[in-house]
C-alpha cells in the first residue's frame, strides 16, 4: 500500500491534478488500491516525462527559483530582462536612424546611385568633347596636322574612359 495521490503530489511539489494527468497519460501507474508507491512513481515520472520546456504555464518551484536567481531560463532561453534589453536596443537604433534621416545625414540608396550615374555620364561626355575643343589649338602650338591631333587625342581619351568604365563602384561601405 502506497500514499494517497494528494500526498504524492505534495511529495513531488506539483498539484494533484498533475498527478491525475500523469496517471491518465500512463506516465506513472498507481497501485491496485489507487494509492501511489512514491519510489516507483518517482522513477516512472523521471523516465516517462519529457524535460520541462521554457514557456509552459506551470513550472516546478525549483525551476522558478532558478529563473529568478539567474535571470535566465534553465533550458537556454532568454529572460524577460534580456528580451526587454534587446527591444530597447532595437528601438534606440531605429530612433538613431530616424534622427539621422531628419537631419539630412542619410540619403536614399537608389537616389544616390542615380546621382552618381548622372555625374559619371556628365564627366564622360565632357571628356569625349574635349579633343574637339583643344585639338586645333594644340596642333597649332605643336605644328602638327589638326586632324591627326584630333584623332590621336580622341583615341587616347576613349582608351582612358574604357579603362575607367571597367572599375566597379562599391557602395556597400
Amino acid at each position: 500500500m502506497g500514499i494517497s495521490i494528494r500526498a504524492y503530489a505534495r511529495h513531488r511539489g506539483v498539484s494533484d491534478t498533475a498527478v491525475h494527468k500523469a496517471i491518465r497519460a500512463g506516465r506513472i501507474t498507481p497501485e491496485p488500491d489507487g494509492t501511489v508507491d512514491a519510489q516507483r512513481a518517482d522513477a516512472e515520472w523521471a523516465q516517462n516525462t519529457e524535460e520541462q520546456r521554457v514557456g509552459t504555464r506551470q513550472q516546478a518551484p525549483r525551476v522558478q527559483s532558478d529563473l529568478v536567481e539567474r535571470g535566465a531560463a534553465s533550458a537556454g532561453g532568454t529572460s524577460l530582462l534580456q528580451a526587454r534589453t534587446v527591444n530597447e536596443v532595437v528601438k534606440a537604433q531605429a530612433n538613431k536612424v530616424r534622427l539621422a534621416r531628419l537631419k539630412g545625414e542619410l540619403v536614399d540608396r537608389s537616389q544616390a546611385l542615380a546621382h552618381v550615374f548622372k555625374l559619371a555620364r556628365a564627366e564622360r561626355d565632357a571628356w569625349l568633347n574635349w579633343p574637339g575643343r583643344v585639338s586645333s589649338e594644340l596642333a597649332a602650338r605643336l605644328g602638327v596636322d589638326p586632324h591627326e591631333m584630333h584623332v590621336a587625342l580622341e583615341r587616347a581619351v576613349r582608351e582612358q574612359l574604357q579603362e575607367l568604365g571597367e572599375v566597379e563602384p562599391r557602395l556597400d561601405g
